[in-house]
């Protein structure tokens, strides 16, 4: 008897000790699923929650419950649990207690010529592009995995076509993921023509009295602040810590130490974008109502939501929701340099500036300029061969894609859920046959 109760000690004392050491990794998950859960229903307006979650062996164990505003994410229902809080014009957040963010400006779309277009008449040439990106020539489960649940495409500034998944409309927000922050990189921009940053500030934290206070805007634009950074989504690694462990995520980054000199180094970091908002939300005291005022409200993208962290900081490295046609309006805003509805939002040469990819010592993303990508790349080959030389576009995971390409003037978004296809073939062969079409 006594030998069996050592033996069951052993064994719950091992358990015990197994969740701990992955406690942080389980930690990812809950409060991805009660992140997740929370933002697909208040923010997407959808039910499925779990079509949108990632293929994990974590996946089946874990559980969503909903408490009036508080959507709680656990496993088994018990163990590792998260709390995700919805608040009104700002989204989900992940805390322990409710966050206290203000009142939302209330944005509307007067000046964005896509919220309310017509839907275009049906072209035989673009709807063929269209259902090749949907998969409709692929066998179902092929079709399944590409998981394309949205195509815009804007030819002159005007919506030429647009097609959605079951479940999915024009109205239905979308989570961008990275194209967050190309869509920040764009208010940044604007608050420099407004004179409130500039690209050149630097000691932007006053507890950096070491190199870090070297690390200017620019450097977190262009991903060379040389903070050490791992952005691979594993246990302990400052991405998931960051997303999901951190009450305040740009002091977590901050803390982080240099590894590189500021400049000489290019690595993709979303802890460097949403240190810069942290900044930004600061410089400007405006918190999480920030990219409100500053960004969705002057384009009119009515659909938008940036969800902030529980400090009131804007996750504008990955939280950015907003409905396929005001996507589009974003890609539109930089085609046109930064002018809307006459007014010269942007600084003049800003984008230019924005899409020279400078030289450094070495990177793990070429072609990267200031969170958006370019396809000419440095050693002068096209990322994308049969796309002219002069696109750029906006990424983010699961294959999220707003494609610009001036010397078309043309804008074309692409939005699904596609964790385990995410090749970007079929979104070029998209903007391909829409340049034939429309040629």
């Amino acid at each position: 008897m006594v030998v069996l109760l050592v033996i069951v000690l052993v064994l719950v004392t091992g358990v015990i000790a197994v969740y701990w050491w992955q406690r942080p990794m389980l930690l990812t998950g809950t409060g991805y699923a009660a992140h997740n859960a929370c933002a697909v229903t208040e923010v997407g307006g959808r039910e499925n929650a779990e079509d949108d979650l990632p293929p994990n062996p974590l996946v089946p164990y874990l559980s969503e419950s909903v408490d009036g505003d508080q959507t709680t994410g656990s496993l088994f229902g018990v163990l590792a649990a998260q709390h995700a809080w919805f608040t009104e014009g700002f989204g989900c957040t992940l805390d322990g207690d409710r966050p206290d963010l203000g009142e939302a400006t209330t944005v509307g779309s007067d000046g964005n010529p896509f919220t309310d277009a017509p839907t275009p008449v049906a072209d035989p040439a673009l709807d063929a592009a269209m259902a090749h990106a949907f998969g409709d020539d692929l066998p179902p489960v092929v079709a399944e995995a590409l998981g394309t649940r949205a195509v815009v495409i804007a030819k002159d500034g005007e919506l030429v076509a647009e097609r959605y998944a079951d479940g999915f409309d024009a109205t239905t927000p979308q989570l961008g993921w990275s194209m967050s922050k190309s869509a920040t990189e764009l208010m940044t921009g604007m608050l420099v023509k407004q004179g409130v940053v500039s690209l050149d500030d630097d000691h932007l934290r006053p507890e950096w009295t070491d190199g870090r206070a070297d690390i200017t805007v620019e450097h977190l634009l262009r991903m060379t602040s040389g903070i050490e950074w791992d952005e691979t989504y594993d246990l302990g690694t400052p991405i998931t810590q960051m997303l999901y462990g951190e009450h305040d995520m740009g002091a977590y980054v901050a803390g982080l130490p240099l590894e590189s000199t500021p400049g000489t180094v290019q690595e993709y970091s979303s802890g460097s974008t949403t240190l810069l908002c942290s900044v930004l939300a600061e410089r400007t005291g405006l918190g999480a109502d920030l990219p409100r005022q500053k960004l969705l409200a002057p384009l009119g993208l009515s659909s938008g939501v940036f969800e902030p962290d529980a400090a009131g900081t804007p996750v504008c490295s990955s939280y950015l929701w907003a409905t396929p046609r005001d996507w589009t309006a974003l890609g539109q805003f930089a085609l046109q340099g930064g002018e809307w509805n006459g007014e010269q939002l942007l600084p003049e040469g800003w984008m230019e500036q924005t899409l020279t990819v400078t030289d450094v010592e070495r990177t793990d993303d070429p072609g990267y300029g200031m969170a958006w990508r370019v396809n000419v790349m440095p050693d002068g080959s096209l990322r994308w061969a049969n796309l002219p030389e002069d696109t750029f576009y906006a990424s983010g995971h699961d294959g999220q894609k707003v494609i610009v390409v001036p010397s078309e003037q043309l804008v074309v978004t692409r939005m699904g859920f596609t964790p385990e296809a995410d090749d970007e073939a079929s979104e070029v062969q998209l903007v391909a046959e829409a340049i034939a079409a429309l040629g």
